[in-house]
């Protein structure tokens, strides 16, 4: 028995925001933030639109190209650091949006590495018998970070004043990190198939919890009492805090080391490996990986310009659009690896 893909969708924000809205905010500019990201735009979310409603939009789509219906899912799988709530996640969201039967939704929550996780997940339910179709979604809303408070209303038409000199200053300190995030989501219906060579291998998968504060929100959490306050709004703590360089020099050790170890567990060469997809968190960590392991930039495709980090939902989309393009065609080696927050990494392994 192996785990198939057997259909995959994206769910996109309408708003495409590119780097130059982001001069008017901060002390940046677009060779400023290309230069260190590869970022050249990303999309933000209207007003009440939430990672749930991203993933829905992927999860119809997947459910199309799969031509299956609600009813043919036994099982969700749900990955995101940015839930529409704080509690409950967004696995009974979806389910109920989207009508499914009383099925059982699991919430899972490894940041860039969520839909790798989710991935092997799926392949440990379905391989155990217990279901026969999984939808597994990763899907982010990255905007709610941002500090709407000082101007950015102005990246989606919603204003078009000019910022204070304050709010100015206040966006410029955490440049490093706004203008790596976007929004978007990717799904997928994954099911076992009992006869050919198509599916899924294998993943190895780690994590270290020894540095936690590399890439962490120090606020808004239940060590705090209580565990948001206005304060930690004002002083960002509400945001993201990562320290660059020690997350890249992570990035190129570990995700390489993975992609090595899961093609010794599975007996085959990393030079069989036809496709690279990478966590598109920077495109010099992407282009760092891929040297590292002697890949040629054609075996590495990436999207990070388009959409920027949309975290658990990169590697389903970069997957989707691969296969719509035609750069992952039917027998292809296809391998998975992804860093993030936690830290948790690994690699996967999945033939087309």
């Amino acid at each position: 028995m192996k785990s198939v893909i057997t259909g995959t969708g994206i769910g996109i924000p309408r708003n495409v925001v590119k780097n130059d809205a982001l001069t008017e905010l901060m002390d940046t500019t677009d060779e400023w933030i290309r230069t260190r990201s590869g970022v050249e735009q990303r999309c933000y979310a209207d007003p009440g639109q939430g990672s749930a409603e991203l993933g829905a939009i992927a999860a119809a789509n997947a459910l199309g190209v799969a031509e299956r219906t609600t009813s043919d899912i036994e099982a969700i799988i749900f990955a995101t650091m940015t839930p529409n709530y704080f509690f409950p996640g967004n696995g009974p969201v979806l389910q109920a949006k989207m009508g499914f039967g009383e099925i059982p939704t699991y919430d899972i929550r490894q940041q860039c590495s969520g839909f790798l996780y989710g991935l092997d997940l799926a392949d440990s339910l379905l391989k155990s018998g217990k279901y026969r179709r999984i939808l597994l979604v990763g899907a982010e809303v990255h905007t709610p970070f941002m500090p709407w408070q000082n101007g950015w209303d102005a990246t989606i038409g919603l204003s078009d004043r000019r910022v204070t000199a304050e709010e100015y200053a206040a966006n410029t300190a955490i440049r490093d990190r706004t203008v790596l995030f976007g929004d978007g989501a990717g799904a997928a219906v994954v099911e076992a198939v009992e006869d050919g060579e198509r599916g899924y291998l294998g993943a190895k998968l780690f994590t270290d919890g020894s540095n936690i504060e590399a890439l962490y929100v120090p606020g808004v959490g239940f060590r705090h009492r209580p565990y948001v306050t206005a304060r930690q709004i004002e002083e960002s703590l509400s945001i993201p805090k990562m320290e660059g360089r020690s997350v890249f020099k992570e990035a190129v050790l570990r995700m390489p080391m993975a992609v090595r170890a899961v093609c010794a567990a599975a007996s085959v060469d990393v030079d069989d490996i036809d496709v690279l997809l990478i966590h598109q968190a920077n495109l010099r960590i992407v282009e760092a990986v891929a040297r590292q392991l002697g890949f040629a930039p054609e075996k590495v495709p990436h999207n990070i310009e388009r959409y920027g980090n949309t975290t658990a939902g990169t590697l389903p989309i970069l997957f989707h659009e691969c296969v719509g393009d035609g750069r992952i065609r039917p027998g292809m080696l296809v391998c998975f690896t992804a860093l993030g927050s936690g830290l948790h990494w690994g690699a996967s392994l999945y033939r087309a």
